[in-house]
């Protein structure tokens, strides 16, 4: 049967579906499907009487509003009003204004430390502590098995200034850092519960890294950091009893590192080895499961939920909103991009390791270029071993100057942020062409974020194919244009939108067959207040 909107006064076919549509989004009221005659109709809100219409009821659904998407767990650890998140855009494109904007609006966001020193990471935690005392925000804690020493000195200020959740990234095992960071803020109420004052949501897109966040912290770092005082003896008795993380955000395909997993298949892997470990360890709590990578429409977000995650994390939409900070160059390449426009290619924090992450590739010529420079950095020995027309062609198209001025340049910065990098360099060969090759690498970000003029084939800008899925969602309404994207905007949309397409599916379970244009939903910058739809 066919649910058509019986208005009165006799309208036309839009004004029928626009009355529909109406009704069906008030998502906090209940609505009933009525048959009236040979038509069927909506009626919205508890106080519609179909009996006295003369209709009679033929399918209900319940209210569906968007908070009561996922899992209430996450909204209380967090104190947030929906399952939502925004994950960390490194280098402080996930800036000050964009963790306040979402903040402001009940939703967490984690400000992009990664890549940053930390007076500028001690500075965004100023601003963001002062507008938000209360929360919700986080920061980004990353793995950097390059530059241990940056991991380390997030970690101390984190602690230092009573920061209550970070967001753990790019971790391919457990390092000292993360685990003291956890284990600092444990504490044991009255009745002898564990407080656990310091949450940890981990990013991981490999079963085996899940594996580690989702078990207790490993006794051996506790051991170490307790004989270093740097936990106390109450707090390494108390590790065995909790988690590593809080949560774990199940990393599909997303923008910046990234193993390409399709979410359809990581998803139900990690929320399985949640359960065994929880009955293994019977935790106060069970770690919450949430879901990031290609969430970027409202189907996306909804077959989030429906496949077990407990709440959703969005990063490359982001990356196009007025909040983030990227130039405006790269914000309209990013609104232009489709499903096909992304790449993979070397991460500059993991180069020598081979760790690659996803870029754009439409208007830009990073991919391409970065890759030769890893391919370079794995057939020679150094810089010094590079045949000559190689050397010559990469100091005119790539670098601009001279191997030997990035060098000298390269070296500067790491002796003011980790001298030991400079060391090692001066001792290995190879090391030195891989500084020197990441200098490219390291700058074509920051020219993104910068619009740096003239750079504009050079920009690294991490996407995900979220990117694309949402510009064709958009795509026509107000949104296609980056000037108007808000992240918490964009946000609303999304859990909206998500909310709305449950209840289109559960009329349609019960045999309600909706017209097509209802079963998709369209951002519009202003929603008029839904009506009930006269029977």
């Amino acid at each position: 049967m066919t649910a058509s909107a019986i208005l009165d006064g006799g309208t036309g076919p839009a004004a029928e579906e626009a009355a529909l549509r109406r009704a069906l989004l008030r998502l906090d009221e209940p609505v009933r499907v009525v048959r009236h005659g040979d038509r069927l109709g909506v009626l919205a809100g508890r106080a519609s009487e179909p009996d006295r219409l003369g209709a009679a009821v033929v399918a209900e659904a319940p209210p569906a509003p968007p908070e009561t998407l996922g899992d209430p767990g996450f909204r209380r650890r967090y104190g947030v009003a929906r399952c939502y998140a925004a994950g960390a855009m490194a280098n402080g494109i996930a800036a000050e204004e964009l963790v306040l904007a979402l903040g402001r609006d009940g939703a967490l966001a984690s400000f992009g430390a990664a890549g940053l020193l930390p007076d500028r990471i001690e500075a965004a935690i100023g601003r963001i502590t002062a507008a938000l005392p209360h929360g919700p925000y986080a920061f980004n804690l990353i793995h950097s098995p390059s530059e241990e020493a940056l991991e380390r000195r997030a970690v101390e200020l984190y602690l230092a200034h009573g920061i209550r959740t970070v967001e753990a990234a790019a971790f391919l095992t457990l390092t000292p850092h993360v685990v003291r960071y956890r284990v600092a803020g444990l504490s044991a109420d009255p009745s002898g519960a564990v407080r656990i004052g310091n949450r940890v949501i981990a990013k991981v897109s490999r079963r085996e890294v899940a594996h580690r966040f989702l078990s207790p912290p490993p006794p051996e770092l506790v051991a170490a950091l307790r004989a270093q005082d740097l936990v106390t003896a109450e707090q390494a008795a108390l590790a065995a009893r909790v988690p590593m993380a809080d949560d774990i955000t199940v990393e599909a395909d997303s923008a910046g590192h990234t193993d390409n997993r399709p979410l359809v298949a990581l998803l139900p892997s990690i929320v399985e080895l949640r359960d065994e470990l929880q009955t293994r360890h019977h935790f106060a709590e069970p770690v919450g499961i949430g879901a990031a990578g290609g969430i970027g429409t409202p189907h996306a977000t909804l077959a989030a939920f429906v496949l077990g995650a407990g709440y959703v994390v969005t990063g490359s939409v982001n990356q196009s909103c007025r909040e983030a900070a990227a130039s405006a160059h790269t914000k309209r390449l990013l609104a232009e991009v489709d499903l096909a426009d992304v790449a993979m290619a070397p991460a500059a924090d993991m180069f020598e390791l081979g760790v690659r992450l996803q870029v754009v590739k439409r208007g830009t010529m990073f991919p391409v270029r970065a890759q030769r420079l890893y391919t370079l950095y794995r057939a020679y020995d150094g810089l010094e071993h590079l045949p000559a027309d190689e050397r010559a062609k990469l100091e005119r198209q790539v670098f601009r100057q001279s191997l030997d001025e990035v060098w000298r340049g390269t070296r500067a910065y790491f002796a003011e942020r980790d001298p030991a990098q400079v060391t090692r360099a001066e001792q290995d060969p190879k090391r030195r062409m891989a500084l020197v090759f990441r200098w490219y690498l390291g700058c074509s970000s920051r020219w993104s974020n910068v619009g740096e003029p003239g750079r504009e084939a050079d920009y690294q800008i991490w996407c995900g194919p979220a990117m694309g899925a949402f510009n064709d969602w958009v795509r026509g309404c107000y949104l296609a244009d980056p000037a108007n994207r808000r992240v918490a905007d964009v946000a609303r949309h999304l859990m909206t939108g998500a909310a709305y397409l449950r209840r289109v599916a559960h009329l349609e379970a019960l045999g309600v067959t909706l017209p097509a244009a209802l079963r998709r939903y369209r951002p519009h910058p202003d929603p008029p207040e839904p009506r009930t739809v006269p029977c």
